[in-house]
């Protein structure tokens, strides 16, 4: 099993033809993942790295069946971009573009909540199921398969965590980089809460980072769900200074639930085996599975 992307998954790639777009685009397919196609708008009839160019993504979804999307368009339009994604009937729309404006999200959170589909990102590494399907810019080669689900808001720790947990001889299910601005489409919660109910996934690991309430709006879903598949979780930013944001838009410490340290306590609180240092994520994953 695997969550939100899979061999079967017929991928197309928006800003297909632009220089991002066809770099991570090439490493997708190079990787094995089924890219059925793109779209760029005035390009489409050509032909770009061996996939046919749409002008549209309901075109896509007539014509290649597209039910997946992976977006690598300007912030200016990105917002535009998923809208049209969503209400062309595409299922999971992951959006990889960073700095889109914040109102422009509003309005993109306003339209989709009430349709069919689930948003990764912005600002994401995108999605990754080993072996099966990279919708994203992640090196492939860290991730093999296996049993540990991965959640995070930080696209490089979401790596170090596969390559520590592969180490341990151990593998991933599906790793989730769901993004760190401000607002965001899949939260903390909601992945856990896909990768619990996954029957290959036997352990999570959870990384957040200062910012907000996602973790322990994670944490208390999973004491609440009385799941006894274990998470090992981090929290980024412990050193960070209240009031800047650091890295990431949505990682500024607002109010006193939102440092680390509070995050951490809250999810201890909850059952969660929190780490102190990102280089104990795999060794702790491989205690708790024993």
């Amino acid at each position: 099993m695997s969550v939100l992307v899979n061999k079967d998954s017929k991928i197309i790639v928006q800003g297909f033809t632009g220089s991002e777009g066809t770099f991570h685009a090439e490493q997708m397919i190079e990787y094995g993942t089924n890219v059925v196609g793109g779209v760029t708008p005035g390009k489409g009839g050509q032909e770009h790295l061996g996939k046919p160019v749409f002008n549209t993504v309901e075109e896509a979804v007539q014509k290649v069946g597209a039910d997946t999307t992976i977006i690598f368009v300007p912030p200016a339009f990105a917002a535009d971009a998923i809208m049209e994604a969503a209400s062309a009937g595409i299922k999971v729309i992951i959006t990889i573009t960073e700095g889109i404006p914040v109102a422009d999200m509003v309005k993109v959170y306003d339209y989709i909540k009430h349709m069919d589909c689930r948003l990764v990102g912005p600002n994401c590494p995108g999605v990754i199921t080993p072996g099966e399907a990279k919708v994203g810019i992640m090196p492939g080669f860290v991730f093999k398969k296996g049993n540990v689900g991965i959640v995070s808001k930080s696209g490089t720790l979401t790596y170090e965590a596969a390559d520590q947990v592969v180490r341990q001889g151990l593998g991933i299910t599906t790793a989730i980089g769901i993004g760190g601005d401000p607002i965001i489409g899949t939260t903390t919660k909601e992945a856990v809460e896909l990768l619990i109910n996954d029957p290959e996934t036997t352990c999570l690991v959870m990384i957040g980072e200062i910012g907000g309430q996602l973790e322990a709006d994670a944490a208390q879903w999973y004491k609440a769900s009385g799941s006894k598949k274990p998470i090992v979780g981090f929290i980024a930013g412990e050193t960070a200074p209240a009031g800047r944001t650091m890295g990431h838009a949505g990682a500024i410490v607002g109010g006193s639930d939102d440092t680390a340290q509070a995050k951490k306590r809250i999810m201890r609180e909850c059952g969660i085996h929190v780490v102190d240092s990102p280089a104990e994520i795999g060794l702790k994953v491989k205690q708790v599975l024993g």
